[in-house]
């Protein structure tokens, strides 16, 4: 902290200095205002910044206006771009005012790598979305904001806890089977995680998709960027803004756990289902359902005994931008506190309950030191505490879940804690009697970048520095304790299980520290020659990752790019990055990315100038080459190496053992980068006087070189890395829509996405004698997660068997264990009368969906603003195998669902018969536990108020707002008669903490 608190410091007097070193004086601002045809520009308003002072210009364009040195003027005129400039260069000088064209306005501006354009002037594949537009939420981690949102760009929510609520990414579809394709995730052009950011940072959000937009990151860019950039202060006024948000998280489902008397009674089917004999006799039974005696014949609900039906979130942003014409700043401070969900933690030395605590901070500079010098210097980075019981969540939460409520006492009569020989933990003496762990990570994130403009040499053209220093660390401490549980006999005897020990001090450690830089320098060369104009960007890239553990990562870059224009209707756009990756041998890391991208606004042509509801139509297409050098195998796998240790062999006369050497698997001298060879066909549409407006993009990639297995003869002995003979695409199209109008004093925004694509495999080695209906060849990328593996091989099921009959005819199913009635029949898929492990066969059932979409509407009036936003899934496949057939032998596998398993009274169910041991042909991966997995969910909801003007004036605001919102409020599902959630399945059961819903109040003001 000692270090996050000195670079403030420093920041600050840096700021103070400088802006005392530039004193302001009494100046006559004058000039001419003209367009880019260099005509004068009547009629503009001409402001002082944060004053109300003001002129016109007159009809030849000209004004003067009285300011100080340090002044910014602002010029404003409907239909014309606004334009800033220094009071100080305003000497008589000739001001450019360009027309406000479609999509080049004031806030058409969209961020590329190390650049920014207009929407116009994009011919790229490129889907943006703005801070503001984000709805405010108290979440601890921003990635599930956008799900729904954005067209392209696939958001599955993977975690829920306090701190973990995080999710996976994937841009458009999967063409690699060796990776998940996580984009690339860039926060201000540097590759940094943006979850753990406070959205009021966030100025927008870029998705890249087509080669035109990624071939600039080279081997790094197949995947696809999420392009983060953060606010920055403007000097036309000074904005201190506060937020506070304050709220309450519900779980949405978790397991409700059978009590003792059904428990038992399951547990006795189950053996009977085996022709064993019963656990537990009628007295016992008779003594679980009358609950007189709680010591003996105990009947816990640990799950409403240790899980709160809500816990409390709340946080606070307070953020201040300003500056003036030599220094702008945006500063923000905010504080997150997430609580959790359990219970009954009466410790007052510690608290066992997890938590999550984050304190974020940034400021961003931006500093003129002279009229051709420009300075930014942005700091920020976060504290975070993640609190959470010594045993760890999942452990916990699978004690609570999983624990028969018959187990043993959570107190014995002489107030011990009970447990017994099979189940030793006890979730009261786990929250109360073993310690917590406090999780502290402070990351730092410094970027300083400077441009020096080289107008002496050529009009246009600057260098450019930028260097960043990001630093993480964790350090772990906690307190520690042991406690011992007792099993009493009916005849008062007990047992002991566990040693007390008394509490101590964790031994507190620094791990995780993990540093990054990355060196960006080159030149830029910006200009326009009449109705031509060109940017040009060359960069080169050094960078490094260093941890204490192992070797530093490095990277090499050579980015160029060269966007051209002409009459702002005919674009082009190409990048050429030459990049290398050490994960390659030394002459073979190095290749060529390539790409074009062409648009044409074909609207501003004459045989489209009678189609008068057309306002804009631009047409595009692009083309390239991409690269992704994160291949599934170990570093530096095109060298051989050798491990030691493992068995032990005896030499010499001492007989003396020593540690073996083995050779690991062969090296790939030949291993390449995934190439991706993406196409791009789209265009963008405004019509109806720009209400509405709609975005299409029909798009395929095809990935070469893809890392499959080697196929190698017995005789060579040894293994060896993959080779890169797989070959993948994936297909489909994007459409985004959205439609702005105003009537009378309501206005309505409307929003929708919706992005389809298919996957295929086209190339992969597998293995010899496979039958065709098992090989991978001609299917889709993925599978459907179960038991934290990907399963693609499925027996096809055929409903339960009714009676021994049906089982006499049916082909042996040889599976495991003995087939009886209520067991799950399977078709003979080779027909030769077994069902075995070649009756398993290849399916397109995946947990990627093939479709994904988003629509949502904003209204407002009078104050008032109401939003909503869903998103939903296609095509995606979930199991319920899991869940169903979820415990242990100690347990019986006996859950909630049990109660609906087949039995002879009653064949009308959903589950196969119960059994303890003999289970092997019911858990196999079936389609019988296959659901779909899609859903429509209403994502966000939130209801603002503004109060009026003149109201906030009286109270000194210049505005503010009162807001209640929610997320995860309402799901359809074809799974809405189980009790789960289609997105995260397991969430609630097995280890797995709850999905929850989040319900907030919060209030905005502005002074």
């Amino acid at each position: 902290m000692k270090l996050h608190y000195t670079i403030i410091v420093f920041i600050y007097f840096v700021c103070a200095g400088f802006i005392s070193y530039t004193q302001s004086i009494d100046i006559d601002a004058s000039g001419v205002l003209v367009d880019k045809a260099n005509k004068p520009i009547a009629g503009v308003t001409i402001l002082v910044q944060e004053k109300r002072l003001g002129v016109m210009t007159d009809a030849a364009g000209k004004f003067s206006i009285k300011c100080t040195s340090n002044d910014v003027i602002v010029f404003k005129k409907e239909g014309f771009n606004e334009v800033q400039k220094n009071a100080s260069e305003l000497t008589g000088a000739s001001i450019v005012m360009n027309l406000s064209l479609i999509d080049a306005g004031d806030n058409d501006q969209v961020f590329i790598p190390f650049g920014v354009r207009k929407k116009r002037n994009i011919s790229a594949s490129i889907s943006t979305i703005k801070g503001n537009e984000l709805p405010q939420l108290p979440l601890s981690t921003l990635t599930n904001v956008l799900s729904g949102r954005l067209a392209g760009l696939y958001i599955k929510q993977t975690g829920t806890r306090p701190g973990t609520d995080d999710a996976t990414l994937l841009v458009r579809g999967r063409s690699s089977y060796n990776s998940n394709q996580e984009p690339l995730v860039l926060v201000d052009g540097v590759e940094r995680d943006f979850v753990n950011m406070d959205l009021n940072e966030i100025e927008g959000i870029s998705v890249l998709k087509d080669a035109a937009s990624l071939s600039w990151y080279g081997m790094k860019g197949a995947n696809g960027v999420v392009y983060v950039t953060t606010k920055r202060g403007s000097p036309s006024a000074t904005k201190i803004s506060f937020d506070m948000q304050g709220g309450i998280q519900n779980p949405q489902h978790i397991t409700k756990p059978l009590n003792s008397f059904n428990y038992a009674t399951l547990y006795n089917q189950a053996l009977s289902n085996e022709g064993l004999s019963p656990r537990y006799d009628q007295a016992t039974l008779d003594g679980y359902q009358a609950g007189t005696d709680l010591f003996r014949y105990p009947n816990n609900n640990f799950v409403e005994q240790f899980i709160k039906p809500s816990a409390p979130v709340q946080r606070y942003v307070l953020t201040v931008s300003g500056g003036n014409a030599f220094v702008r700043y945006f500063t923000l401070l905010s504080y997150y506190n997430q609580d959790g969900l359990y219970q009954n933690a009466n410790n007052e030395k510690y608290n066992s309950n997890t938590n999550y605590k984050r304190y974020n901070f940034r400021t961003n500079l931006n500093i003129l030191l002279n009229k051709t010098l420009d300075v930014t210097l942005d700091v920020g980075g976060r504290v975070e505490n993640l609190q959470y019981p010594t045993a760890g969540n999942a452990t916990f939460l699978s004690t609570i879940y999983n624990t028969p409520s018959n187990a043993f006492p959570l107190l014995n009569a002489d107030g011990t804690y009970g447990g017994s020989s099979l189940f030793r933990a006890n979730p009261l003496a786990m929250l109360n009697e073993e310690g917590n762990n406090n999780d502290l990570y402070r990351t730092l994130l410094a970027t300083l970048s400077v441009r020096q403009k080289l107008d002496k040499i050529t009009k246009g053209l600057s260098a450019n520095v930028f260097y960043t220093y990001d630093i993480t660390g964790l350090f772990q401490s906690g307190f520690s304790q042991a406690y011992e549980v007792y099993e009493f006999s009916p005849t008062g005897t007990s047992t002991r299980f566990g040693n007390k020990a008394p509490l101590t001090y964790k031994a507190t450690t620094f791990t995780g520290n993990l540093r990054n830089n990355e060196l960006w320098a080159g030149l830029d060369y910006d200009r326009s020659f009449g109705e031509h104009d060109f940017k040009v960007s060359s960069r080169m890239q050094r960078g490094v990752s260093a941890q204490p553990t192992r070797l530093d990562n490095t990277k090499v870059t050579y980015a160029n790019r060269l966007s051209y224009s002409y009459k702002q209707r005919y674009l082009a756009d190409f990048v050429a990055t030459y990049a290398g990756s050490q994960n390659f041998a030394p002459n073979k890391r190095f290749g060529w990315f390539p790409a074009l991208s062409v648009g044409w606004i074909i609207s501003e042509e004459h045989l489209l100038k009678d189609f008068t509801f057309l306002d804009y139509l631009k047409i595009r297409a692009s083309y390239g080459v991409v690269g992704n050098d994160g291949l599934n195998a170990r570093r530096y796998a095109y060298r051989d190496y050798f491990s030691r240790g493992g068995s032990q062999y005896v030499f010499g006369t001492g007989y003396n053992a020593v540690s073996n050497t083995t050779e690991v698997e062969l090296g790939n001298a030949n291993l390449t980068w995934e190439k991706a060879k993406k196409t791009s066909i789209g265009f963008d549409t405004r019509m109806f006087k720009k209400a509405l407006f709609a975005s299409f993009d029909c798009f395929s990639e095809q990935r070469t070189d893809l890392l499959t297995t080697a196929i190698l003869p017995n005789i060579l002995g040894q293994s060896t890395v993959s080779v890169n003979d797989g070959i993948a695409q994936y297909k489909g199209f994007e459409l985004t829509v959205g439609y702005n109008k105003t009537f009378g004093k309501v206005n309505v925004k409307l929003n929708a996405n919706y992005t389809k694509s298919q996957s295929k495999i086209l190339a992969i080695n597998e293995e010899a004698g496979l039958p065709n209906y098992q090989k991978q060849l001609g299917y889709s990328i993925g599978g459907v997660l179960q038991s934290g593996a990907f399963i693609r091989r499925f027996l096809i099921a055929d409903g339960l068997f009714q009676n021994q009959a049906e089982i006499d005819v049916a082909p042996k199913q040889k599976l495991s264990g003995t087939v009886k009635p209520g067991d799950i029949r399977y078709k003979d898929i080779n027909e030769d009368g077994v069902i075995d492990n070649l009756d398993f066969t290849m399916t397109d059932f995946s947990d990627i969906p093939n479709a994904y979409y988003g629509f949502g509407a904003i209204v407002s009036c009078a104050g008032v603003d109401v939003s909503l936003q869903f998103q939903g899934i296609n095509g995606r496949t979930i199991q319920i195998n899991d869940l169903v057939n979820a415990g242990s032998a100690s347990t019986g596998y006996i859950n909630q669902f049990s109660p609906d398993a087949w039995n002879v009274m009653n064949i009308n169910v959903l589950y196969p018969r119960l059994s303890i041991a003999d289970r092997g042909n019911n858990t196999a991966s079936s389609t019988y536990w296959l659901k779909s997995g899609d859903f429509l969910r209403l994502k966000t909801a939130e209801i603002g108020y503004t109060l009026p003007t003149n109201l906030a004036q009286k109270m000194h605001l210049k505005s503010c707002r009162f807001y209640i919102s929610g997320f995860n409020l309402l799901t359809f599902s074809d799974v809405d008669n189980l009790p789960i959630d289609p997105e995260i399945p397991t969430s609630g059961y097995g280890s797995n903490y709850p999905y929850l819903k989040t319900y907030s109040a919060g209030i905005t003001a502005n002074f």
